[in-house]
This record gives structure tokens, sequence and C-alpha cells, in this order.
């Protein structure tokens, strides 16, 4: 662990790229809540690796980690520890919090907007706080980042206060079409990996990731150029009814700060803009942020052209050849195919054109130019044998 921390992080994040397809966006997001001290809900269907990125997460960071399945009679000793029963016999009322939630580093509450009230007015102080409160006694907590996950975002009054407390809200869906095959040959090797037992290799440490946020302040300096920016855009996104409270718009600074951190610069620039995207309070909103912070982001790296674009493909660009190759074979095959197998491949050549759309590369260019060439036979004329 010679190297700068930043650059650790870094090779975290990429660690976290190979294992987990498609999810570099999100992953870059966890790695600024983590580095910011801030935390993230993540909303999805079940089985888009939510826990699973958290957890390995958690092991590359040597962080002490606590999850948990959140229902609506889970009990506050399932999270915060049981009551000590020793202490109880002098007439000390306090909870054993080892191994849960008060001494972890990083934690997972897998359908947290299904807890209780007793456990959701709990967690509210130590989010904010990192602070516990056991019979009279106040607990410091070595909390880095809380990331939950849920189905649906909530809508019950009684959970906005919760909700707030995650400044980052990620959409974690299942893959497109393309990277079926991808997938199938990665989560192989993370299934014989489990089996057997093969720990990963921590790359840094998570009181390295504490003395980090101690002395954060320091990279709270933020140009005239950025802030002015940074106000246009607070004032567009809330022109749009979009809900965004003093407290979240200087707590987004903080993001901000940490996303140049990750790149190694001293100083924000647009780029970091495009966490803005992932602060909706409903999965509505998120199409209106996209339309705003987007024209920022592609102005940013049109000037850049030489800096990578976060959340770019995680499949390369051959990967995506095979795929087409594979298409077409079918399309031009002797079996006859149904309306929803017709329009399954259909809908996979349009999320490829799609994703080659954002690879600055001949080679994109090339397969896009192939894609357009089997649509418009496939369009033009039900006999593919002629494609």
């Amino acid at each position: 662990m010679s190297a700068p921390l930043h650059e650790r992080l870094r090779l975290l994040a990429h660690s976290l790229e190979r294992q987990f397809l498609g999810k570099d966006e999100i992953i870059r997001l966890l790695m600024i809540a983590v580095v910011a001290g801030e935390h993230c809900v993540l909303l999805g269907p079940p089985g888009t690796a939510k826990s699973a990125l958290i957890r390995t997460l958690a092991e590359l960071m040597q962080a002490q980690y606590f999850e948990y399945l959140l229902t609506r009679f889970t009990e506050p000793n399932e999270i915060f520890g049981p009551v000590d029963i020793g202490a109880f016999r002098e007439g000390v009322y306090r909870r054993n919090t080892s191994g849960m939630l008060p001494e972890a580093e990083i934690v997972f509450l897998d359908e947290v907007f299904k807890s209780n009230s007793a456990i959701l007015n709990a967690l509210l102080t130590l989010l904010n706080e990192r602070k516990f409160s056991s019979g009279g006694q106040v607990i410091r907590c070595p909390l880095l980042s809380v990331f939950a996950a849920s189905n649906e975002v909530p809508g019950d009054e009684t959970l906005t206060a919760i909700f707030d407390r995650f400044l980052l809200r990620v959409q974690s869906d299942n893959l497109d079409a393309y990277h079926f095959s991808e997938l199938l040959q990665r989560g192989i090797q993370q299934e014989i990996r489990h089996m057997a037992g093969e720990p990963l290799r921590p790359l840094v440490a998570a009181r390295e990731l504490a003395e980090l946020g101690r002395g954060f302040g320091a990279r709270m300096n933020f140009g005239d150029a950025f802030l002015s920016a940074y106000k246009g855009l607070v004032f567009q996104i809330r022109a749009e009814g979009i809900s965004l409270s003093d407290r979240r718009v200087v707590k987004m600074l903080k993001l901000f700060a940490a996303s140049a951190y990750l790149d190694g610069r001293q100083t924000t620039d647009a780029s970091d803009f495009f966490v803005l995207k992932h602060i909706w309070n409903n999965q509505d909103q998120a199409a209106i942020l996209e339309g705003i912070v987007q024209p920022v982001l592609e102005a940013f790296f049109r000037e850049h052209p030489d800096r990578r674009r976060v959340g770019a493909l995680g499949v390369g660009v051959e990967a995506l050849a095979a795929e087409i190759d594979r298409i077409r074979q079918i399309l031009t095959g002797g079996a006859a195919l149904g309306d929803v197998q017709l329009f399954s491949q259909l809908k996979a050549l349009g999320e490829i054109k799609q994703a080659l759309a954002g690879i600055n590369d001949a080679r994109a260019r090339e397969l896009e130019a192939r894609v357009s060439q089997l649509l418009e036979a496939s369009f033009r004329s039900g006999r593919f044998a002629q494609i």
C-alpha cells in the first residue's frame, strides 16, 4: 500500500469494474460517497448485484462491514446489538454493539424503507452525526458510509427524513442484452472464487479514508467559475420543480471535491457535475436532470477529449462486434423467427448502436455502420437471408 491513496482508490474502482459488468457509473458514485463520507441509496429490482457490489467494496477496503435485510418486524437489537445482560444485572442499561451497526465502517441495509419507526429514528442520528445513544452513553461510531437498497422510492411522507439523508440516489437495473455473454463469463469467475473461498486482496484500509475525511476540509476550495456554473444548474433544477434544499446544495460540494480527488485533481471542474444526475426525489425526475446536466458534460468533454467519461461502456468494442455477429447469424439463419424473437434481436441491435455511439473510436464507427445496415435491411425486408 505504498502508492498514494487516490491511486489505490482508482485501482479499487477498476477491480470492481472488472468484476461487475456495466456498473462503472454506479461504482464511481459509490467511491465518491465513501471519500466524501456521505450515504447512497440504490434502487432497482432484486438480482442486480447491489449487495454483492457493496460487500466486495467493503472487502477491498478492509472495512468492518454490517449487512441486514430490514422488515417492519425487525427489532432494534438485530441492528444495534442486544442488551448487555451482565451490565443490566448491575442496574446499567446498554447494548452490546460488538459486530453490529454502531461499530461498522461500511453498512448495507436492504429494504431500508420497510423498517419501523424505532429503527428509523435511531438511524437518523447515526447517519447524520455518527453517534449512537446506548443507556445514556453516547458512542462515537466509525461509520464511513451507509448504502441502502430498495425496490422503489418511498412514497410515505414519514420516510422523507430518512430518504433525505441519502444524498445520492442510484438506479441499478438489469444489464442490456449485449452484455449477456460477458455477464455469464464474469459471473462464473465470481462463483468459482466464492466456492474456493478465495479472499480478495485489500487495496486500501478504511482507517485511511477516515483520516482523509478528517482533513477533507482542505479540499473544499472552489473557483468562482465553478461556483457560478453550479449556481446556474441549481436554479435550473429548482425551476423544473425538483426540490433541492439548501442543506443538500452545500453537501453536494463534498461530492464534487471527492470526484476531483479520485481523479487526482486539486480542483473541481465541470466533469464533476455528473453527480447532479443522481439527486432526484423520484425516478421520473432522472430524465429531467439528465436533460439539464448532460449538455454541460458534453461541452466539457468536447473541449477535453482525453478525459475519461464517467459511466463509459463496461464492455469492450470487440465484445460488441462478437454480439453483432451473433445477432446477424440469427437473423440470416434458416430457422423462422417468431415476432417476439425478432423484436428481441432488433432491440439488442438498437442497444448496441446506442452503446457504440458513446465510444470515441474508429472501430466503433465501423461497427455502428454495420448495425445500421442490419437494421435497415431488417426493416426493409422480412427475408433475412439477403442481409
